[in-house]
């Protein structure tokens, strides 16, 4: 256990990215407990006001991913400085993602469908660090072999492919697979040779003279949808809350 902590953690330089995503994931469970308690009326928290003024945690996220960005470029990546600066980095990514469908909307929609979209940007970017921690990357095509990876203009025109193919499932309306793909080789030539979304850029250029091509793409995203769209809501709602149906503004209180 220790020989290996050794090799693949620490002599790597992987520590400061295992503590800021240990952290980011642990401020963003801790954020959604609290304020679900906060939503339901129940314990000792409150939201934080001053002089009449809503503040959302996204504003102390932003001051302590600035701090910790800002920290670990300053650092030694083997230091105890990086171990620092990234878990300051990981609570503040982990407060501010929290609340990414805000930012987004410029609204309150944290407890409404819109505000789901934090949900799907904080588990993807989970997935997305932990794959890099386990040794996926863009350039890791991982698997490549010594005498390959001394072949710099083969490594190079796979890269370059992986990223082509992220784009055009990324245009053809298929935004999870367009990120992982882009991270894992061959992801995204799944995404980029089936069938776009109805209402994706793809779609509309492509499919607009071709009413059979279109018929196939609806049927594909029905049959997508409904297999998996119910799955997705239980989980987005154990993770996130349900959703509150009623519209937000962004002077409402959760």
């Amino acid at each position: 256990m220790g020989h290996w902590w050794v090799r693949d953690i620490v002599e790597p330089g992987k520590l400061p990215l295992l503590l800021a995503l240990a952290a980011f994931v642990f401020t963003f469970v801790v954020t959604r407990v609290i304020t679900r308690l906060i939503r339901a009326g129940r314990g000792p928290f409150g939201n934080v006001r001053a002089g009449g003024l809503h503040i959302h945690h996204v504003v102390p996220g932003v001051v302590l991913t600035v701090v910790g960005g800002f920290g670990a470029v300053a650092s030694d990546r083997h230091g105890a400085g990086s171990a620092v600066a990234a878990v300051v980095f990981g609570m503040g990514a982990g407060l501010v993602l929290d609340e990414f469908a805000l930012i987004l909307h410029l609204n309150d929609v944290y407890w409404t469908e819109e505000g789901r979209k934090s949900v799907e940007v904080v588990v993807l970017t989970a997935a997305l660090v932990g794959l890099l921690l386990a040794g996926f990357s863009p350039f890791g095509v991982n698997d490549l072999s010594a005498q390959e990876l001394q072949d710099r203009g083969g490594a190079l025109t796979t890269i370059l492919m992986n990223f082509l193919f992220a784009l055009v499932a990324l245009s053809k309306g298929k935004a999870r697979v367009a990120v992982l793909g882009a991270v894992v080789p061959l992801v995204a030539l799944v995404g980029a040779v089936r069938l776009a979304r109805p209402g994706s850029p793809w779609a509309r250029r492509f499919y607009g003279r071709r009413p059979h091509a279109r018929a196939r793409a609806t049927l594909r995203a029905y049959h997508h949808d409904r297999r998996w769209a119910l799955r997705t809501r239980a989980l987005q709602d154990l993770i996130g809350g349900r959703p509150d149906p009623r519209p937000a503004r962004l002077s409402d209180r959760r």
